[in-house]
């Protein structure tokens, strides 16, 4: 099988969605631990470990309801690009490789890994038994930036948890934006979502309420760590990105949702980025 069906098959490239949090969180928990370049390799292999164990699962669990999808049947599994099998191992290999990456960065990351996997996996499974299955995929990406503290290591403050806060509430408010794509498919199989529960206006107007609060949780941020004008700079840039994301999706088009989506990609680039510069450079 080609490297370039599993880079598909979990989406990769995606990856840029947690890893900036969790090497923001360590930028953060290094003005008063010692930097060492090997917590930055682990950090990234768990993260890209971790975020691979997770799509593969979801991409597992949900094999059937994709194949039913018109959205999704082109997905490796669906149109018999990847087996189930194969499937299984990648998951556990990269669950694996999560766990000992972990480990590798202290002994307290290492005991906690398995209680993160928990975390990741369960979203697959949320919508099956309950409404709320954006706030859990929020839940399982706020775990970056806390993971990357405890990394480098960090221990104490509210850092990471105000951090690992605005990156729920900003994973949780696209992902009801992309889930309004399959309202219709979802309640004709029984699956739960915030755009089944409330409809595709009161979603987006959550969505939106979301976004600002994450914008809300970034600043302040800046009260508890001299950050200084950089860091502020970079937050009004990810509130302009973020409110052309909302401008691109209303409840009567909701065309645009992918490009929507693929702009989040840039939000966590251009947060790590002036983080650093705030912190580093300035």
């Amino acid at each position: 099988m080609k490297i370039s069906t599993y880079f598909s098959f979990v989406r990769f490239s995606h990856s840029v969605f947690a890893l900036p949090f969790a090497l923001t969180g360590a930028l953060l928990a290094w003005r008063q631990a010692p930097f060492h370049w090997s917590q930055v390799l682990w950090v990234m292999v768990a993260m890209v470990a971790a975020r691979s164990a997770a799509m593969g699962f979801n991409r597992l669990v949900d094999a059937r309801m994709d194949a039913l999808n018109p959205r999704t049947a082109m997905r490796e599994i669906p149109r018999g690009a990847m087996s189930r099998g194969a499937a299984t191992i990648f998951v556990v290999v990269s669950a694996f490789v999560f766990v000992a990456a972990s480990a590798m960065l202290s002994p307290l990351c290492g005991w906690l890994s398995p209680l993160a996997l928990a975390i990741v996996f369960w979203y697959s499974l949320a919508k099956r038994y309950t409404s709320y299955t954006q706030a859990f995929l929020g839940l399982a990406m706020a775990v970056a930036p806390v993971g990357g503290w405890l990394a480098a290591g960090g221990r104490g403050g509210w850092e990471p948890w105000l951090l690992g806060l605005a990156i729920g509430l900003w994973v949780g408010g696209f992902d009801i934006l992309y889930a309004c794509q399959d309202v219709a498919f979802d309640r004709a199989h029984g699956l739960h979502s915030i755009p089944v529960r409330f409809g595709v206006p009161r979603s987006l107007a959550i969505s939106r309420i979301m976004h600002v609060a994450t914008v809300v949780c970034m600043g302040a941020l800046a009260l508890i760590v001299p950050l200084g004008p950089i860091y502020l700079g970079g937050v009004v840039l990810v509130a302009a990105l973020l409110g052309y994301e909302q401008s691109l999706v209303s409840a009567d088009d909701l065309s645009q949702v992918k490009r929507a989506f693929d702009l989040n990609g840039w939000v966590g680039i251009l947060y790590f980025m002036t983080t650093g510069l705030a912190l580093y450079v300035a």
